[in-house]
């Protein structure tokens, strides 16, 4: 850290910045100090020290109370990331004093959730209970802009769909791999069909995940190729949702074989294997650098990493692998 760096660190006082916020979400200084248990002279006094400490106006002052200058949103805005960076230290020390040896935070999108998550993070957690898995559920863009931003340690997602992951300079190892198929009612004219080529599906109504998200991504690059329009006229955000779309006639679409495979049971449906080279995608771990992370983020890694024996048995018995009971998800 630069010396000017360190100097203005020094300079920044939490509780003058915990009043600042009170006072912006308030928007008087009377009020915020009744808040606060504090004087408003106390208040003011602080709010001018930090003011002379970043070297410019945060509000402006009226008799109606008070209202942020351009630095004062932005310097609202990263004091309550800082705020709360602060809040969630405490929590996880407080848990550290309970126990805990260590916490991963993990972002990944709503493919390996369903499909391959719930079993490998209980089988980790299992072997290495003081350990805490953090877990939110993003799309693929946003799991990558996440592990660059540093706010997650490992993120699990399918890169390849997406534009620009290469710039961002993050390490990726292998995961999981999936295929996606075509999901129709079983009254459905395509419904006696074992294959089917994307270019064929889109002769029908689409229903789709998202527009962010990988494989919305993936439709809109395939169709753009074969110069057909996309008819997704309706977008969700689950896969429990997207197949109730479908059932009720409302168009087809595509998920991934496993998910499929668990979602029996909302609705009468049949999946048909997309042919498509595009429709086989491999799920990865992303991480800033590998060799860097924390021991309990690199225990889970290597947990997560596949196992050759695991990935050829699961290839040549598919129907074994896919037996889970979709209870285990209820919770997710």
């Amino acid at each position: 850290m630069k010396s000017s760096e360190r100097s203005f660190a020094r300079r920044i006082d939490l509780t003058s910045l915990q009043l600042f916020v009170a006072v912006c979400e308030l928007g008087s200084i009377g009020r915020a100090a009744e808040r606060e248990f504090i004087a408003a002279s106390a208040v003011s006094k602080r709010l001018s020290d930090l003011e002379t400490a970043v070297d410019t106006q945060l509000l402006y002052r009226h008799s109606r109370g008070v209202t942020l200058t351009p630095a004062g949103e932005s310097l609202l805005h990263h004091a309550r990331n800082v705020l709360f960076g602060l809040e969630r230290m405490q929590g996880e020390l407080s848990e550290y004093a309970d126990g805990v040896r260590g916490h991963v935070r993990i972002h990944a999108n709503i493919s390996a959730i369903v499909q391959f998550l719930p079993e490998d993070l209980g089988s980790f957690a299992r072997a290495h209970n003081q350990i805490k898995i953090d877990l939110q559920e993003h799309l693929s863009a946003e799991v990558i802009q996440a592990v660059h931003e540093g706010t997650a340690d490992l993120g699990i997602c399918n890169p390849d769909a997406l534009a620009n992951t290469a710039e961002l300079d993050l390490q990726s190892r292998p995961y999981r791999s999936d295929h996606l198929m075509l999901v129709v009612p079983l009254d459905h004219d395509l419904a006696q069909r074992n294959s089917i080529s994307f270019e064929e599906a889109l002769e029908w109504d689409i229903v789709g995940l998202q527009s962010g998200s990988s494989i919305s991504q993936a439709m809109r690059t395939a169709s753009a190729q074969l110069r057909r329009p996309l008819r997704q006229r309706i977008q969700v955000t689950s896969l429990d949702a997207m197949c109730r779309m479908i059932d009720n006639g409302l168009g087809i679409g595509l998920l991934p074989d496993r998910a499929f495979a668990l979602m029996h049971g909302v609705g009468n449906l049949r999946g048909i294997r997309l042919e498509d080279a595009w429709a086989h995608r491999e799920l990865r771990l992303m991480a800033r650098d590998f060799d860097a992370l924390p021991v309990t983020a690199r225990l889970l890694v290597e947990h997560l990493s596949p196992r050759p024996a695991v990935e050829a048995a699961a290839a040549e018995h598919p129907d074994t692998a896919l037996s889970v009971n979709l209870q285990t998800f209820a919770h997710l």
